[in-house]
Order: C-alpha cells, then structure tokens, then sequence
C-alpha cells in the first residue's frame, strides 16, 4: 500500500499547462490562505507549463490524481474505453462530461504545433477521420475532446518513457469525485452554463470541499494565473482522490483497472 505520509496532489488541465494543488503533511508552513483543517497540514496552488516540470517538482513518492485520460485503447467501442460507461450512470444529469476517448492513433493523427486556427482545424478533421476508421460505430472526435489531445499525449508519452509513474499517477474525473465524496450523490448544479461561471454550482462544490478539510479561504483566492475558477475546484477535488488513493479507500473503475497495449493502467478513481 502506499504510504499515507506522503505529498499528495490533485491536477487539472488549465489555459497555461496543468494546476496543481499540493497538500504536505506534517508542514510547518502557516499560511491560513492555505492550510486544511488538520493540523500540521498545508495545501498549496500553483500552475507548471507541463507535467514533466510537475513531476520534477515532486518527491518520488508523490501520490498525483489528474483529470485526464489515461490510457488509450486500440479500438474505441460504444461508450468508451470501458471507465466512461460504468461512471456515467452515477452522474445523472451531471454525466455529459464525461467523453468517450478515442483511439490511441486518432490521438497521435496529428501532432504539429499549430499556428493558425485553420491548422487546428484541419487538424481536428484528420483526427476524426481516424477516429471513424478505428471505432465501432464510426464515432469522430469531438472539438472538447480534440482541445485536450496534447495533454492526454503529454502524460501518456511520460507513461511509456517512466513506467514507474504508473503505480503513482492516477486518473480521477471531477465530478465522479464529487460525486463519491457526497456520499454517492451526483452535484445538483452544473459548474457552468453555457461556457460561462455558474455561481450556484461552483459553491456547492466549495461547501462539499469544506465538509472534506478544506478552509473556504483557500477555495476562495483568485486562482493562479492561466488557469480559471473551475480548473481550481476540480483540481482540489483531486487532491482528495489522491489521498483515498493513498489511503486504500479510492475506488476504481472498472475493478480490477484495465491495461492498455502498452501496459499502462485504464481507469477512472475516485
């Protein structure tokens, strides 16, 4: 089992690379901006240009939930990967954002820098093309689902480079854990709508994070430059899904995980 005494973090995509929120056990830091209820207990935020700086930020034995696919499947079938569809029904209303991931080719179809929007687009066409021809039914990609393409890339390439990361980096879904962490009860409200901030729902997240440790002055500040509101919250969230990792409590979906061609483990936890 992996120690409980040990730096936890919870990770999100974001507009500048990954937000991360960091909680050291046994700190001496007293920052009452950034400390959790327990005492001796500090939770920090900070944004990192790639998951590789992330990583090197770390102790080795870091414990990382992150929302973000892991592990990629040759063939996509109905419903997804197979954690996508077990995960979905808990949700409710809530479960449109989950998305199917498509295959491991339609991901690395095209991998350029792009430098004009009918580059991304061009490029998202291609993808979708892939996508089709390896799927059953023929499914393309979805604009969100092409938007965070480099990302997914981004940790399966560290995946396959450090199998060792594989025992510690996890894939969570925000609202799988809020949902687990409200007692199995999916969110009431959406955190947006329309694209834009919903007050509502980001403060009834907020009230469940305090129930679960967190200060409403953390969850409070501004969050760091180049990441938004949301992208903060969901990131707490998976700091949480890191501990009941590390704890033994999380669970996982499918059980047992999942393993990519590559060996990588394939399951959402929470």
């Amino acid at each position: 089992m992996i120690p409980t005494k040990t730096v936890l973090v919870g990770v999100d995509g974001c507009k500048a690379g990954w937000i991360a929120v960091r909680h050291d056990p046994g700190s001496t830091l007293r920052n009452p901006r950034s400390i959790l209820r327990n005492p001796g207990s500090i939770a920090s935020v900070a944004v990192f240009a790639s998951f590789a700086a992330l990583l090197a930020s770390l102790p080795d034995d870091a414990v990382i939930a992150v929302d973000m696919p892991i592990g990629l499947p040759e063939f996509s079938s109905k419903g997804g990967r197979g954690p996508e569809a077990l995960v979905r029904p808990l949700l409710g209303a809530r479960q449109s954002s989950v998305f199917s991931i498509p295959s491991r080719a339609a991901l690395y179809a095209d991998t350029s820098d792009f430098t004009t929007i009918e580059a991304w687009y061009a490029a998202h066409i291609r993808a979708s093309e892939v996508a089709k021809a390896t799927s059953d039914p023929p499914r393309g990609v979805s604009i969100q689902a092409f938007g965070i393409f480099a990302k997914i890339r981004e940790i399966d390439a560290l995946l396959i480079a450090r199998p060792d990361l594989r025992g510690r980096v996890f894939e969570s879904h925000p609202e799988v854990a809020f949902c687990r962490l409200n007692g199995d009860q999916a969110m009431r409200l959406p955190k947006k709508i329309k694209g834009s901030i919903n007050p509502d729902g980001m403060a009834e997240r907020k009230a469940l994070l305090c129930r679960h440790g967190y200060e409403m002055g953390f969850l409070d500040q501004p969050p760091p430059r180049g990441a938004a509101a949301d992208d903060f919250l969901d990131a707490a969230a998976m700091m949480l899904v890191a501990g009941r990792i590390a704890d033994g409590e999380a669970r996982p979906y499918p059980d047992p995980p999942l393993i990519d061609r590559v060996g990588i483990p394939v399951a959402i936890w929470a």
